[in-house]
């Protein structure tokens, strides 16, 4: 099971690159497994990446594994500690919803499927240094009751109850950030009132089931 988890979390971690959600070897996946979490390692190309090489870590925050687990592992551990509902978190420099993060911009409800991130808004977490406390407090604020947030100057995390889930999550999100930043160079968006919100994200709750149930 864990060394089949490990290979999901390099295939999504490359997913991200193919999808254009990250470049290079910035981002991190991580998966919850019983104790703490599977996680990417440091600054090594996810094409490189085997399945020994992806981090185990505990809550209190040791690793086990060849390379040094991701400098972000902090708001991942948080997310787990904080978090039931969550088995995986993403983290990604999404081209869109980087330059809003990088205005301090939260997505507002522009359009309806920002419910798709469990709330009204994707809200933008203050700005902290990476891979520290600070930043992993104010993501853990920001992503209380909802899926998906931006990180001041930095990007964005998305997550899900596996890892398909959270990708899902972070393509729908940059998705939205695009067509924001898109809308704003037109003029001054529509923002949908909260009662309408409030009736979206009660059909999201049914949102894919099928007529069986």
């Amino acid at each position: 099971m864990e060394q089949s988890l490990r290979a999901d979390v390099i295939k999504i971690a490359l997913d991200m690159l193919s999808t254009g959600l990250n470049k290079g070897k910035t981002g991190n996946v991580s998966a919850r497994v019983d104790g703490g979490f599977l996680i990417t390692p440091s600054g090594v190309d996810y094409a490189a990446l085997g399945p020994a090489d992806i981090a185990l870590m505990n809550m209190n925050g040791d690793s086990v594994g060849p390379l040094k687990p991701s400098s972000e592992w902090r708001f991942h551990r948080d997310i787990y500690l904080n978090r039931a509902d969550v088995g995986a978190v993403v983290h990604a420099h999404s081209p869109f919803c980087t330059a809003l993060a990088c205005v301090a911009m939260a997505i507002p409800a522009f359009h309806y499927m920002v419910a798709v991130a469990g709330g009204r808004d994707i809200r933008c977490a203050p700005y902290a240094t990476f891979g520290t406390q600070a930043l992993s407090d104010r993501a853990v604020i920001a992503l209380d009751g909802r899926k998906a947030c931006l990180l001041a100057n930095h990007g964005m995390i998305a997550v899900g109850g596996t890892l398909a889930q959270a990708l899902a999550v972070a393509s729908e999100v940059e998705s939205l950030a695009e067509q924001y930043w898109r809308a704003l160079q037109i003029g001054r968006p529509i923002i949908l009132e909260d009662d309408e919100m409030d009736l979206v994200l009660e059909k999201f709750k049914s949102y894919g089931e099928s007529a069986q149930k």
